[in-house]
């Protein structure tokens, strides 16, 4: 078929995919599907979309489709790969005629010339860079603009590539091109001035848009070109600063003139210093004088900060602690800012921050009316500096403050004490006093403070006092974790139990946030001072969380819920009913927003500890939120699942008695086990906390599988793993040594394997002798027929096997640090002496008695308190039972016999032996 009728098949096949009928759309696309890979395609669609008579819409799915090809098939190595002389024909036809129409289609052939870019230039497309520059220089406007475009998305996509080799390839292009571009920048910067003075807003606007192009691939190359950028950069940064008076349209182009010089910054601060002198200048100017006044604009106004704030942090411009280990461009960049940042300079700088940029904006105070919620929860933290004002500004305090304290503490305190006579507005000196605590603990007695002053700023209830009343309570709480005597903190509970009952819903959520983030979880808190209003701030908190409607606010308010459990543990119970019947309906409504369901599951891990035996109350909403979070098969568990099974872990260790539902949750488990690495050190205690309440049930109904799961994991796990799976056997055989044995049969022979073999890994070693002493001592009718077992496996005597494991048992025993396990190991070697009785001693068992500071016993660690009655190594008294080993050996033996065999033994051993047997 030639060319051309290839063609029109080719296009009537394009106008049918572009029809709204289905019927007529889903063959023409399957058809082009299928001609993705035949040979001209890709030249049959660059004919249709540079064919400016056809229809926009079927030209623009021609561009999709080549677009499409050049990353499926472009590639040489890739499957049905375009032929090399395809490709040549290609990119000459692709680069003929920049002269496009419809602005969409040319942004995106402009982006599909950049994707071939990426692939070949400049080995396989040397003409591509010099045929653009010759465009640009066009006379023809469209054919300049098109061109310009295009040397835009070439430039970006060739900046974007990180091989070494690569980026060497760019900053050849970069140094040959540099002055071209700065040039064609210049000369549309030039043009765009004359026609603003000439009041021609139509070519103003042309001019705009080629100015914008041009200055967009000079960024790339400045801050991609160039390791160390040139000296001509400072011409260009000139013109940038002196550009940037422009107004009304040029909102765009200033931010992006900004966004060169902070990505210049960035990459290359030693290069930026000769520009630190001008930048301040510049920026301070606008954002601290008058000379900004009506001329900015607030994104503007966040660039400009962020460019102080950048050059006052940057580590680069500070000298080293020792001044002689700096190096000079940093002592050089040092002495310009410190000549800079003169005392009358940072004195205006820090007034007109906290008298003008902290007040509240006329859009701020309507949305604490309107949306309280969002006006609370939005000021958050995180790169909001970035592009806000608000934060931009108190990250820029601080950081000034931190860097120039001793010049501006002073300033801030004369601030505070003239508080009276100053027109400041009080808020916005509580916020600069609460941003800089850290800086002004030594200059400030805010105990003091706090009882004359600020007291009584929370008594008055006037509605256009909130704005003080929840910035006080704020910057209470960012002094508190700083400096706050403990005994004003009763005071400071009566203080939140007034503010949790304010009119203004901004102020209560601020005290709310203020209790967890500073007062519970800050450094001096004393639980029993917060005893006495825990019920009614606890009642208050609850309101709050019903009151408030958006996800955010009510996960905001769980947390600080969760804390206060958290930090009052079980004494929590009499007041966490209202709670217990309310999470169940939250959950419901909130199975659309994840981040809560997971606030809620923090909550009900806390409330499970607070709870302990009594959680079982909560268990038909509990045991199937558990289900659901950890269950693999179901799509919120990328979200729930490790809040999930710490839930499920507490529950299980704070449970009274097995259940049917609780043991049925266990159904998740083998597929977590195959699943997640992170999260294994959690399943493994959730196995142990099954086994130390239901051993029998459980090893009942899941053993098997279980014993499954464990041997596919030690296949392909770290030592560390194993030893943690071991344990768990360990544990199980420990619970319950005949079941154990029988249901872990299957992993004993590799441990008997591993100590014959004398294992090298120490830990791992430790395990498997107290995996085989349990055995042992427990199972003595198991390990002789394991013992039988291995024999016939090795082929040896079963008294030369058991030989050899005795002897590596001994000469491995420092390796076992563990003293229950190493008392395990002595009483297991010492029971294969052969005897007539086996004295079984109780020991005494004492009570420990709990101190102030520790949590009460879990109902788990109760269970592990009676078997560790039962277990011979908390039980046998191990000098008790080597005399009674050494007893019945003579016994048997006769006097002479067992005298002629103590002749043989080391005797500083037999020293050793009667000073240990002193006092029987």
């Amino acid at each position: 078929m030639d060319m051309d009728s290839a063609s029109s098949v080719v296009l009537q096949t394009l106008t049918q995919a572009t029809s709204q009928d289905t019927a007529v759309l889903k063959p023409a696309e399957e058809q082009l599907r299928q001609w993705e890979t035949q040979p001209g395609f890709y030249s049959v669609l660059l004919n249709i979309f540079n064919n400016h008579v056809l229809d926009v819409n079927v030209r623009w799915l021609a561009v999709l489709y080549f677009k499409n090809g050049i990353d499926r098939y472009w590639r040489r190595v890739a499957p049905h790969a375009l032929s090399e002389e395809e490709k040549t024909s290609l990119r000459a036809g692709l680069i003929t005629n920049f002269n496009e129409p419809v602005n969409q289609i040319a942004t995106q052939i402009a982006v599909l010339i950049a994707k071939v870019a990426r692939l070949d230039c400049p080995r396989q497309w040397p003409d591509l860079i010099p045929i653009l520059l010759e465009s640009v220089k066009g006379q023809d406007g469209l054919q300049q603009h098109r061109a310009l475009l295009t040397f835009y998305h070439v430039t970006k996509t060739l900046a974007s590539k990180r091989l070494a080799q690569d980026r060497r390839l760019f900053q050849d292009l970069a140094s040959g091109i540099y002055s071209f571009a700065c040039s064609l920048w210049s000369h549309h910067t030039d043009c765009f001035l004359q026609q603003v003075y000439a009041r021609d807003e139509a070519a103003a606007l042309n001019s705009l848009e080629r100015t914008l192009l041009s200055l967009k691939v000079l960024r790339k190359l400045t801050v991609h070109g160039f390791q160390e950028p040139q000296q001509n950069m400072e011409v260009m940064v000139s013109s940038i600063l002196l550009c940037c008076v422009c107004r009304e349209k040029l909102e765009k182009t200033i931010i992006l003139y900004t966004k060169v010089l902070l990505d210049f910054l960035e990459y290359h601060p030693y290069a930026f210093i000769p520009l630190i002198q001008r930048s301040l200048e510049f920026a301070v100017s606008y954002v601290f004088t008058p000379a900004g006044e009506g001329v900015t604009f607030e994104r503007f106004i966040v660039q400009c900060m962020n460019l102080i704030k950048m050059i006052v942090k940057n580590d680069a411009y500070k000298p080293a602690k020792n001044i002689d280990d700096s190096k000079p461009e940093s002592l050089e960049a040092h002495k310009i800012k410190t000549a800079f940042f003169t005392h009358p300079t940072l004195t205006e700088i820090g007034r007109r921050l906290v008298s003008h940029y902290f007040l509240l904006t006329e859009e701020e105070l309507t949305m604490w009316e309107e949306d309280p919620e969002s006006f609370a929860v939005e000021e958050a933290g995180g790169d909001s500096w970035k592009y806000s004002l608000r934060p931009c500004t108190e990250v820029l305090f601080l950081d000034i403050f931190h860097n120039y304290s001793q010049t501006l503490t002073p300033v801030l305190l004369d601030m505070v004490q003239n508080l009276k006579l100053l027109p400041v507005n009080h808020r916005s000196l509580y916020n600069a006093v609460g941003l800089a605590a850290y800086e002004l603990f030594d200059s400030v007695d805010f105990d003091q403070w706090f009882k004359n002053q600020l007291l009584g700023e929370l008594q008055v209830t006037h509605h256009r006092y909130k704005l003080i009343r929840r910035r006080v309570i704020w910057l209470i709480g960012q002094w508190i974790s700083v400096k706050f005597k403990s005994d004003l903190r009763p005071l400071l509970y009566e203080l939140i139990l007034g503010l949790m009952q304010d009119p203004d819903l901004v102020v209560r959520i601020e005290t709310a946030t203020t209790l967890k983030l500073n007062i519970l979880l800050g450094f001096g808190f004393l639980t029993e001072q917060f005893l006495p209003y825990l019920e009614s701030i606890f009642g208050l908190l609850f309101q709050l969380l019903q009151q408030v409607t958006e996800c955010d606010t009510k996960m905001q308010v769980l947390h600080v819920i969760s804390c206060v459990i958290e930090r009052v543990n079980i004494q929590i119970r009499p007041y966490a009913g209202c709670l217990v019947q309310y999470l169940p309906l939250l959950w419901k409504q909130s199975e659309e927003h994840n981040m809560l369901r997971c606030a809620i599951l923090t909550t009900l891990i806390h409330l499970v500890q607070g709870l302990g035996a009594e959680s079982k109350n909560l268990y038909p909403f509990l045991l199937p939120v558990i289900q659901l979070s950890t269950d693999v098969t179901q799509p919120p568990h990328i979200y729930l699942l490790e809040d999930g099974l710490e839930l499920w872990l507490v529950t299980l260790e704070n449970s009274p008695a097995i259940t049917p539902e609780l043991l049925r949750i266990f159904q998740n488990m083998s597929a977590l086990l195959e699943l997640s690495a992170e999260n294994l050190r959690t399943c493994f205690q959730i196995v142990n906390a099954y086994i130390y309440l239901a051993a029998t049930e459980f090893l009942q109904n899941y053993g098997e599988s279980l014993c499954r799961s464990f041997c596919d994991l030690l296949k392909d796990i770290t030592n560390e793993g194993q030893v943690q799976v071991l344990k768990v056997v360990e544990i199980a055989l420990k619970v319950s040594p005949v079941l154990g044995t029988h249901v872990f049969q299957s992993l004993l022979p590799a441990v008997f394997r591993g100590i014959v073999d004398g294992e090298r890994y120490p830990v791992v070693m430790s395990t498997y002798l107290g995996i085989m002493g349990r055995v042992l001592l427990q199972n003595a009718g198991f390990f002789s027929s394991l013992l039988t077992q291995m024999a016939s496996e090795c082929s040896q005597e079963m008294d030369q096997l058991l030989g050899s494991v005795i002897e590596m048992w001994v000469d491995r025993m420092d390796n076992i640090t563990q003293p229950e396990r190493r008392k395990l190991s002595s009483l297991a070697l010492l029971s294969l002496l052969p005897s007539d009785n086996s004295c079984m001693l109780m020991s005494h068992f004492e009570e420990p008695k709990l101190s102030e500071e520790e949590e009460p016993p879990t109902e788990q660690d109760k269970r592990k308190k009676l078997l560790a009655l039962e277990d011979p190594v908390h039980s046998v008294s191990l000098q008790q039972f080597v005399y009674d080993k050494l007893k019945a050996q003579q016994a048997l033996l006769g006097d002479e016999s067992f005298g002629a065999l103590m002749e043989t033994v080391d005797t500083e051993l037999v020293r050793q032996l009667q000073e240990f047997l002193q006092g029987l």
